[in-house]
């Protein structure tokens, strides 16, 4: 195994692993169809996904590579991962338990590194000089995005959720240190970081996507995300289910809810 420093936070999605790989919104494969065609992917290359978390990204992208690296400092994510890949008898993926600041030039070279909805928990400055090394002459770097964050949403039910789960865990946004964290926004943007690395030639693509929840796929969504672990409501959990299944059906009697989600990818290229 690697060196790893001890900055990262085991806490940050624990207990989440199993609604992770049933409840975040898949990439669709329309996206992955667009990368091919425009990265020119012929089967024979090399992807390594950081920060892959249950494989939503290596998985549905690694028929278009001959080997992939999926790796994340998440032994559970990665467990779902090789779950979710051996249903879909997937066979050309190998999954790493590291930190992407971890890696080095031991994984060989690469011709597409992915982050999706990972690079924002990452020192991003060294994990981009030591992408340097990784990638190919014309390798690329691809960040996700599936934009369904419920804090900054305008959408009723959203901010019905978001209010619901304030009443059982206060007003801050918890993120990590066993739910005592608070969530911090970004300093500077990934375009900024990126603009001052190696990879400062970018480009964005948007693909849309119709969303839609039922109450339970949403609890599900929840207990996916860093801010709303099962961990956090403890025994208030049943009582919070309640609460939010009340609280969204006085907003949307029939219990679904729709939304169009904007895919998004920053395609980052040494200049």
């Amino acid at each position: 195994m690697l060196t790893t420093t001890s900055t990262y936070d085991p806490t940050l999605f624990q207990g989440a692993a199993w609604y992770y790989a049933r409840y975040r919104t898949q990439y669709p494969q329309a996206l992955f169809d667009l990368f091919a065609n425009i990265f020119q992917l012929d089967g024979k290359g090399r992807l390594l996904d950081l920060g892959c978390g249950a494989g939503l990204v290596t998985i549905p992208f690694a028929n278009r590579f001959a080997e992939v690296v999926g790796l994340d400092p998440d032994a559970d994510m990665l467990k779902e991962a090789q779950e979710q890949a051996d249903a879909a008898g997937i066979t050309n993926i190998r999954w790493i338990h590291d930190r992407a600041e971890s890696i080095s030039e031991d994984l060989g070279k690469f011709q597409v590194v992915t982050m999706g909805r990972s690079f924002h928990w990452m020192q991003r400055e060294l994990v981009l000089s030591k992408l340097d090394s990784l990638l190919v002459e014309n390798g690329v770097i691809v960040i996700l995005k599936t934009n369904e964050n419920v804090w900054e949403s305008e959408h009723p039910w959203k901010k019905t959720v978001v209010a619901v789960v304030k009443r059982w865990l206060g007003e801050r946004r918890r993120t990590g240190q066993g739910g005592e964290g608070t969530w911090k926004p970004l300093e500077e943007s990934h375009e900024q970081v990126l603009l001052r690395s190696p990879f400062s030639s970018l480009s964005t693509y948007e693909v849309k996507i119709q969303k839609s929840w039922t109450i339970d796929s949403y609890i599900g969504y929840i207990y996916s995300t860093a801010f709303g672990l099962p961990s956090f409501f403890g025994n208030n959990r049943e009582q919070f289910e309640q609460d939010l299944r009340t609280s969204l059906l006085a907003v949307e009697p029939s219990g679904e809810f729709f939304e169009e989600l904007p895919i998004t990818a920053l395609v980052a290229k040494r200049a």
